[in-house]
C-alpha cells in the first residue's frame, strides 16, 4: 500500500503525526510508501521545533514530507525556515494529483 496524507490545517499535526504512527505499526508488511502534504496554514508546522523530532523520526522510518510553495508564500515562511528534510513542491494540489494517479490512497484528517 502507498499513502498519501494530506494536512492543510495547522492545529491537527499531531493528529496527522499519530495516524502515520498507527499506520505503520499496524501495516507493517503492507505498507510500501507513505508522504505527507501540507498546504494551507500548515506549512507553519514545518517550522515548529516541537513538531520536528516526531517528524525526522518518521523520515528515518520512510516518510516523506511536502510541503507546497504557494502556501509557503502565503504564510511568509521561507524555504530557509524550515526542517531539511522537507521537499518544497510547487503546488501540494499538483503532488497530490500526482500521487493519486500514482495509487497512493488519500487520507485527510
Amino acid at each position: 500500500m502507498k499513502v498519501v496524507f494530506h494536512i492543510n490545517e495547522l492545529e491537527k499535526w499531531e493528529m496527522v503525526l499519530g495516524n502515520i504512527i498507527n499506520l505503520l505499526e499496524a501495516g507493517k508488511k503492507d505498507i510500501r510508501s507513505v508522504e505527507v502534504v501540507a498546504s494551507g496554514d500548515a506549512v507553519l508546522g514545518y517550522i515548529d521545533s516541537k513538531l520536528a523530532i516526531p517528524m525526522h523520526e518518521l523520515t528515518e522510518l520512510g516518510v516523506r514530507f511536502n510541503s507546497c510553495q504557494n502556501a509557503m508564500n502565503a504564510n511568509n515562511v521561507d524555504k530557509i525556515s524550515i526542517h531539511p528534510f522537507i521537499k518544497v513542491v510547487p503546488a501540494g494540489v499538483l503532488r497530490l494529483v500526482e500521487l493519486q494517479t500514482a495509487e497512493y490512497a488519500y487520507i485527510k484528517p
